[in-house]
């Protein structure tokens, strides 16, 4: 009975872990679809977005929400039946996450903040197109784990989204200038998803069944 415990403690674990996640990505969604409304109320940050690049802004935002909802059922749609939804809605994710990722480079540079914040979330911009490419590279290449890999490194960085979102009231929390948080956070919202994300991946491998291909073929984004 304890063994029996003890081996599906980390499945309930996991998908508690994944129940929290989708909770967040569709509160972050829904929070964000309010853009689109002809007078949304929103921060100074997201303001100052919309009134030098409002098309590119809401393009960004189109692309986050996508981004974010489809990521997070590719990581238990892979086999199986489902295997055609994972490729279909794969090729969507990866166009929101390109999306995403252009347009938030664009409004990077006029950041309120100046350039320390315009350097953060360009990086961000970076980081999620070059991680994203790889994961579909590695696909088109049939290297599945490393695509998954890729993914899960692009998905960390999607999920920036959601870190921006939880650290923005931390500074007048700490009571701390908001513009100089703000600051921090453009770094802070997306390189510790990456740590995490690697710090996961590293702890996974470890578990994994030695002798197991590295590389399959299973089609575009399988």
């Amino acid at each position: 009975m304890t063994s029996q415990a003890s081996s599906s403690r980390p499945g309930v674990l996991k998908t508690f872990a994944f129940g929290v996640l989708l909770l967040l990505a569709f509160v972050v969604c829904a929070a964000s679809a309010r853009f689109f409304l002809p007078e949304p109320p929103m921060a100074q940050a997201m303001q100052n977005h919309l009134d030098h690049r409002p098309i590119v802004f809401l393009i960004h935002v189109s692309g986050g929400i996508a981004a974010l909802m489809l990521g997070a059922f590719q990581f238990v749609t892979r086999t199986g039946p489902r295997r055609a939804w994972h490729t279909a809605a794969g090729r969507f994710y990866v166009m929101a996450c390109w999306l995403g990722a252009v347009s938030g480079l664009v409004i990077a540079q006029t950041s309120f903040a100046g350039p320390v914040a315009t350097v953060g979330f360009s990086g961000l911009a970076v980081a999620w197109f070059v991680a994203t490419a790889m994961g579909l590279r590695a696909i088109l290449a049939g290297q599945i784990v490393s695509h998954r890999h890729w993914m899960v490194r692009s998905y960390a960085l999607t999920l920036a989204a959601v870190t921006l979102r939880l650290m923005l009231p931390m500074p007048p929390l700490m009571g701390l200038d908001f513009t100089q948080g703000y600051r921090a956070i453009s770094f802070l919202c997306w390189i510790p998803n990456l740590i995490l994300a690697e710090v996961w991946l590293a702890r996974t491998a470890r578990q994994s069944t030695p002798g197991v291909p590295q590389r399959e073929r299973a089609g575009p984004l399988a």
